[in-house]
């Protein structure tokens, strides 16, 4: 596994729900930045303009939530080798205290942009995402 990216992120009045704290749809939004940011930082921009990822599963745990003005730090990273045209990322918020509030594990699968269809991940592509990664 490659390092985690980090990201942090403030809650603003338009990510506030009626029960004062962020909704859950901002935590999902959250959850793919992270994930198209760390994908932009670390692949090369050959493989940016060749593929796209698509969700094809979210498992989430919500644990606590914070309300507007407060932060968050934002942690992905890929926990096993890809599967084919899949693999699994992970993305964690903490609280600023660094109480863990929610955990999820996404399935993504890339999409080739020149044909519009999945392919099987290469293991150039997954390189620098999974060290040693089978494709």
């Amino acid at each position: 596994m490659a390092e985690p990216f980090i990201r942090t992120f403030t809650a603003g009045p338009e990510h506030i729900d009626q029960l004062g704290h962020v909704n859950n749809a901002v935590w999902v939004q959250w959850m793919e930045e992270i994930s198209v940011a760390h994908w932009e930082a670390v692949a090369p921009p050959a493989h940016q303009a060749a593929y796209v990822w698509v969700v094809t599963r979210h498992e989430i745990d919500y644990r606590g939530n914070i309300r507007e003005g407060e932060g968050v730090t934002a942690r992905t990273w890929i926990p096993d080798p890809p599967k084919g045209a899949t693999f699994d990322r992970c993305v964690e918020f903490r609280s600023d205290a660094g109480r863990p509030l929610v955990r999820s594990r996404t399935t993504w699968a890339v999409i080739d942009l020149a044909s519009g269809r999945p392919i099987r991940i290469p293991s150039e592509v997954a390189a620098p995402f999974w060290n040693g990664a089978d494709s």
